[in-house]
């Protein structure tokens, strides 16, 4: 199959692009985190995916940095007590699956899937409801076993590694003891 794979960051993809490869599949990246903030943060990691899709030569789609779109929504969503962490995986999912389906791949899925700290099940969950919407499979695949692989090779290539999510609301949390 043709997947697009929906980055988080460059670590979290290492292992599900190799895992990807090794099971027969041609992968593409798709960057696409309006969450993430500040721009120097979401510079750091875009630098990073680009890093590691020149030395793996790896295809990447970069989308756009919808910022204020994505914190319309945010807010929106939390105003009606809403998860913001599960609003959050429905944007980028459903821009993902739209992409996917537009440009003729045969399923997509997330490098979410290899964190410890994201809400899997929801993940998942909405991966697949996404897929019904826009008419093309959710490859799940429990990436989480991978994740120390994903990080030796961020250390061996020297990727960007995160402190936080990535979104303004984990920033604040992050660090508003020191404020």
């Amino acid at each position: 199959m043709q997947i697009l794979v929906h980055i988080c960051c460059a670590p979290c993809f290492a292992y599900p692009h190799k895992r990807l490869l090794e099971e027969g599949h041609s992968v593409v990246g798709y960057w696409y985190n309006p969450n993430i903030h500040p721009s120097m943060e979401y510079k750091a990691r875009m630098d990073s995916v680009k890093k590691y899709a020149s030395l793996e030569n790896v295809d990447v789609v970069y989308a756009n940095y919808d910022l204020f779109s994505y914190l319309s929504n945010a807010i929106k969503a939390m105003e009606k007590e809403r998860d913001r962490c599960v609003a959050c995986y429905e944007y980028r999912l459903k821009k993902t699956g739209e992409y996917a389906k537009e440009n003729g791949f045969d399923a997509f899925t997330t490098t979410l899937l290899v964190s410890h700290q994201q809400k899997h099940e929801k993940i998942r969950e909405i991966g697949e409801s996404v897929s019904k919407k826009v008419g093309i499979p959710f490859h799940y695949e429990d990436f989480r076993k991978g994740w120390n692989q994903g990080k030796a090779i961020a250390t061996q290539y020297g990727l960007y590694r995160q402190k936080y999510c990535g979104c303004i609301f984990s920033e604040w949390e992050r660090y508003r003891k020191i404020l």
